[in-house]
Order: structure tokens, then C-alpha cells, then sequence
């Protein structure tokens, strides 16, 4: 079965910015042809982000015209309520995991600190695979 990546937020951040470095920047312009999936925490993250500009946040809007997001559905939230019962974790970052936990996706971040607690998920940091 091909491994499929449910895209954090940071992940899309970075890409769009040009902070990334090429072989990363590859990586990730690949995962988003094949399957551009977030959750609906993700879409709010990412439009809501202070650092736009006018123009940028026009460009972001486009950009997520091509994603799949994934809404909340009333086993994400039993889960995500789980998961912030038995975990110390962010809400946004308790609902990723769960939507990734549920759906059977791999989580593409940077931060995998955060959800390094989450039994079961699976996570990929492209930044620190490449080297």
C-alpha cells in the first residue's frame, strides 16, 4: 500500500515561503501532486497566518483551492478528545492526530516533537530524513 501524508501546517509554510532546501523542497512538491491532503485545522492555520501579506494571502488562497480537506467528523473529535484526555497536547495538534490516526495517514511535519507522545502515529519529518 503507498504510503499516504496527511501535510501539517509548517510543511506548507516553509514551501510556500522558499525555506526550504531543494532536495526537501522536491520532496515535498511531489507529495503535493500525488495527494495534496490537510485537515481542516490545517486550512485554518494556514489562511489565518499573520505573516501574509495582502498579495501572499490571495496566492495561499489559490494554493489551497487544489487541497483535500479533510473535515472534522464525529469519530476525529471522540478521538481527538482521547487524545487530549491521555496526552498533553495541543487541540489543533490533537485533531491532526487523530485525523491521521483514524484515516491511516502519515503526518509530513517539522515538528514531530509535538506529536512524539501519540501512540501509533506515523510521522515523517522531511527535514530531518534528508539530512
Amino acid at each position: 500500500m503507498e504510503q499516504r501524508f496527511l501535510i501539517d501546517t509548517n510543511i506548507l509554510i516553509y514551501y510556500l515561503d522558499g525555506k526550504m532546501p531543494p532536495d526537501i523542497r522536491d520532496f515535498t512538491a511531489q507529495v503535493l501532486a500525488t495527494s495534496f491532503v490537510i485537515s481542516v485545522i490545517t486550512k485554518i492555520e494556514f489562511l489565518g497566518w499573520p505573516r501574509f501579506s495582502d498579495g501572499d494571502h490571495f496566492s495561499a488562497r489559490k494554493f489551497m483551492e487544489e487541497a483535500e480537506v479533510l473535515s472534522l467528523t464525529p469519530d476525529i473529535v471522540e478521538e481527538t478528545i482521547r487524545l487530549k484526555r491521555s496526552e498533553s497536547i495541543k487541540l489543533p495538534d490533537a485533531v491532526i492526530a487523530a485525523t491521521c490516526l483514524l484515516q491511516n495517514f502519515t503526518l509530513l511535519t517539522r515538528n514531530q516533537s509535538d506529536f512524539q507522545s501519540i501512540t501509533g502515529l506515523k510521522v515523517h519529518n522531511p527535514f530531518s530524513a534528508m539530512g
